[in-house]
């Protein structure tokens, strides 16, 4: 189909691991033959459970990206470096691409998904393939397509063949009328962009899957995650990482954001970790499957103070992108996690302090490496 073609040109110009879901598929359940968008009223899915495997076959869709890499490095150490395949639209770098599996795939070509869920015998997908919020308000109908299409691919491959699906959340599926401080697991979700609309819709859609059909659906909203190994990607709250690459090649950083904008906050092994110990929770510890997790809340200034700690020469400026701070002022200063914590024992162990000291510490020890060289 013309259009699909055109779609995934530009999700690939764009650098993306976009999807798109047009063939139909059938699965034979009880000797009806339906797809999960034509499905009976008595069908049902079950995923496998953990412990009717030696190990789970993992595909993380996007896995490119700021966490799909680390979350690869961490279940390859824990299930066999084979049973993890990463998997984008790009070309992989040689240390990536040495590491361990990876394949090519589109999720906007449902038929090149599902053969790689066939023949692979996957039996766990993390599917982080999405356009990000301030990209994702700069092309409108790329982020539907990406954020929305392409998750109805997976949903639906993901149900025919019994996976467990995680899809991560965000901080952006809040909106100005949501709590703020803190904001509830359940409470009012009106988002202003894209971007939240799109994680909205996932959550609903994976909940409904998952009462309709028995899908083992398991989602996160994350906050802001703070990562040493990758440059910041079009979020709202890249501020927190472009500061301590600033502040050890310069000496100088520009937030975008006022000094006074407080939102939710991880550093990325907390969010790797707790991503893993929610996919590997038994189902019956769930008392939902869309739930917040935080670790710290924290504004520009207060990140910039606790650089200078560190670094007491470091210049801060100020120079507000509306755009970014209209979607900041939008989301929640802090999240309440006590459900994530009662159900499965979610605990973070990074808090403002240990975060900057981690960061200066790779990022420092990177730069003086590269300055060798």
């Amino acid at each position: 189909m013309p259009v699909i073609r055109t779609l995934s040109k530009v999700a690939k110009q764009a650098l993306l691991n976009p999807g798109c879901g047009c063939q139909p598929i059938t699965v034979a359940v009880r000797t009806i033959s339906f797809s999960p968008r034509q499905v009976t009223s008595d069908a049902s899915f079950h995923s496998v459970s953990f412990s009717e495997t030696d190990h789970p076959k993992v595909l993380i869709t996007g896995g490119l990206g700021q966490l799909g890499v680390g979350l690869a490095k961490r279940l390859r150490k824990r299930f066999g470096n084979n049973n993890v395949i990463l998997s984008d639209i790009r070309k992989p770098p040689s240390h990536v691409f040495h590491s361990g599996p990876f394949i090519y795939s589109d999720i906007l070509d449902y038929k090149n998904l599902r053969e790689i869920v066939v023949n692979n015998r996957i039996t766990w997908l993390v599917h982080y393939s999405a356009l990000l919020s301030a990209v994702g308000e700069a092309n409108v109908s790329l982020a539907r397509d990406v954020n929305i299409t392409g998750l109805h691919n997976i949903l639906d491959i993901a149900a025919e063949h019994g996976l467990r699906l995680f899809v991560p959340s965000t901080i952006g599926a809040f909106g100005p009328t949501s709590p703020r401080n803190p904001t509830p697991d359940l409470c009012v979700q009106r988002p202003r962009t894209i971007y939240g609309v799109s994680k909205v819709h996932a959550e609903l859609m994976g909940e409904y899957y998952h009462h309709r059909y028995g899908l083992d659906f398991r989602c996160l909203r994350y906050p802001g995650i703070i990562s040493a190994d990758s440059q910041p990607g079009g979020g709202t709250t890249d501020y927190a990482v472009a500061i301590f690459h600033d502040a050890v090649k310069t000496g100088k950083f520009e937030c975008n954001l006022k000094p006074d904008t407080r939102l939710p906050m991880m550093y990325i092994d907390d969010c790797l970790r707790a991503t893993v110990e929610m996919m590997e929770a038994p189902a019956d510890t769930l008392s939902m499957r869309t739930y917040n997790i935080n670790a710290m809340s924290f504004t520009p200034e207060e990140l910039a103070q606790e650089v200078q700690k560190q670094l007491p020469d470091l210049e801060v400026t100020y120079d507000i992108d509306q755009v970014r701070q209209a979607i900041a002022d939008s989301w929640p200063m802090n999240f309440d996690d006590s459900n994530a914590r009662n159900d499965w024992g979610w605990k973070h162990n990074y808090d403002l302090p240990e975060l900057v000291q981690t960061m200066l510490n790779y990022i420092g020890s990177d730069s003086r490496i590269a300055q060798a060289n």
